[in-house]
This record gives C-alpha cells, structure tokens and sequence, in this order.
C-alpha cells in the first residue's frame, strides 16, 4: 500500500509542478487525497482478485500503469468495457465519455479499463507518468488503466490474441479507442469501432444488458 500512495503523491506533485497548471496549495490538498482515496480503493479491488476465476477474459494479467499489475480475475462477476487508448489521437476527447460511462455504471458493477497502445500512428509516446497525468488532468479519468501494451498483431498481449480468436475480426482494434465488453462470465459480448462513444445507444444498450445479466 505504501508504494501505491507514494506513486500516487509523486505523480500528483509532477502535475502541479507544471507551469500550464495553475492550482492553489488549498485546491492541490483535497486533490491529492481525492487521488489517494481512489488509488486505495483500486488497489483494495484489484488485491481481491478471484483465484479461481480463469474462465475467458479471467485467465489474462495487465501489467498496470500505476499499479504494479491488473488481474482480469479481479473483476470477475462485473462487466468489463476494455478500450485500448492514446494521448495525442482524434478521438482521445473520449476519455470524457468513457469517465461518464464509469461514473454512471461503477455503482452497478461496470469496469471501465483503459490500455494505452502506441500501436496507431505513434499516438501514444509518452512515459506512465505522462500518460496517467495527462488522463487524468485533462479528463479526470479514474477507471483502472493498464500499462502501454501492444494490442494488434502477432505481439499482441494475450488478452487481445484471445479475443480476436474468440471473437473474430470485430475484436481487434483497428484504431484507438476500440471497444471490446466483457460479461459477467469473461466472455466477450460485443464490440465496437474507435468512432462509436462509450455513451452512444449501442453501448448503452450492450452495457445494461451485461449488467442485468447474472454472474
């Protein structure tokens, strides 16, 4: 717990440190511990992972990019929306979306995870501490986020190789921000393309009925 809280107050003190950020010493200190509180809360749910929940989506590992590693069993019982993302694309403004997706759904059991990809026009360069600053700054992004992973092709990280062959063409990203929903039983659901927003009726619709669903 200690290297977590560390890891969240020195990426907290990077952000203000920037001279584009203008933010009060009373405004940074109920920050911090907002930042703190949800880091604990992820660290808490991610520790009680279900050893014995390895079926589909359940077998795979993330390694995270504050958290030393997301287990995909952790969730397991709670739909999943995997979105692979990045910092400098076209349709990185939906981060905005997809924090109010999770916002909307986190009570009933939805997990929104994020995985950075650098695999689509070089659109995501930067380091996990510019990643995780720039998501959260910009969007005030608090759903789990995974370390930059590959997320296409034949090195792609095992949870996406296991969705394509699981679930076809329709699982593997194209482009950023593709979609994939994982049920309550780590099976895949649905997908959708980088152009689809996670608040779209599509996904609203897909996502309620994976939360209405019994594990």
């Amino acid at each position: 717990m200690r290297e977590v809280l560390m890891i969240g107050a020195a990426l907290l003190a990077t952000a203000c440190a920037d001279e584009d950020i203008k933010v009060t010493e009373a405004e940074a200190a109920p920050d911090s511990q907002a930042v703190l509180d949800n880091l604990e809360e992820q660290r808490k749910m991610l520790e009680a992972r279900d050893p014995s929940a390895t079926d589909g989506a359940h077998a795979f590992t993330f390694a995270g990019l504050v958290h030393e590693e997301i287990p995909m069993s952790a969730f397991a019982g709670k739909p999943v929306l995997v979105v692979n993302t990045a910092s400098k694309c076209g349709f990185t403004p939906q981060y905005e979306a997809l924090q109010t997706t999770y916002e909307t759904y986190k009570d009933q059991g939805l997990i929104v995870l994020g995985v950075p990809s650098n695999d689509f026009g070089g659109q995501e360069p930067g380091s996990a501490e510019e990643i995780e600053e720039f998501c959260r700054l910009n969007f005030g992004v608090t759903f789990p986020m995974a370390a930059k992973s590959v997320v296409q092709g034949q090195n792609a990280h095992p949870f996406y190789a296991w969705a394509a062959d699981t679930f076809g063409d329709q699982a593997v990203p194209k482009w950023n921000f593709h979609k994939i929903l994982i049920g309550r039983d780590g099976a895949p659901k649905a997908a959708f393309s980088s152009s689809v927003t996670s608040t779209s009726k599509p996904i609203v619709a897909a996502i309620e009925d994976a939360l209405a669903e019994q594990g």
